[in-house]
């Protein structure tokens, strides 16, 4: 296997199940990535645990980019599958600092950021009953 996420060196900070970096192509001034250190493709994959590691570095991280850059605000993301772009078969997630006025608009939100043609996929009646709602609750 030769997974370029295997083999970090350096780390900003890390836990006993997860490391964090720099992401080689940032899209803003400290964007950072937070992997497994165990080798996963996606968050589906994962352990609970590593889960729980993976979201605990996400809040420290947060913190120290406050303290170093003084962003406005995050987008925080994750693709799981090559069709959902994801373009290293390792679970990562994407911690982006984003500042005032750096983007001309993000209104949308996430949607502006992922749909290209502004659209908004509509969900059928047909499209929900495939999942059953049943009203059951799950324990975490």
């Amino acid at each position: 296997m030769n997974c370029p996420f295997c083999h970090i060196h350096n780390p900003i900070v890390e836990n006993e199940l997860a490391t964090t970096f720099y992401d080689s192509h940032p899209l803003n001034q400290g964007h950072l990535l937070i992997i497994t250190k165990r080798h996963v493709s996606n968050i589906f994959d994962a352990t609970p645990q590593e889960r729980l590691a993976i979201f605990s570095l996400l809040d420290i991280c947060k913190s120290l980019l406050d303290l170093a850059f003084e962003p406005n605000g995050y987008n925080i993301g994750m693709n799981c599958g090559e069709a959902a772009g994801q373009t290293v078969s390792h679970l990562h997630i994407h911690l982006i600092p984003r500042y005032a006025g750096d983007m001309e608009s993000l209104k949308g939100g996430i949607r502006g950021l992922i749909r290209r043609d502004g659209g908004i996929y509509g969900l059928s009646n047909q499209d929900k009953q495939r999942v059953p709602m049943t009203g059951t609750s799950f324990s975490t």
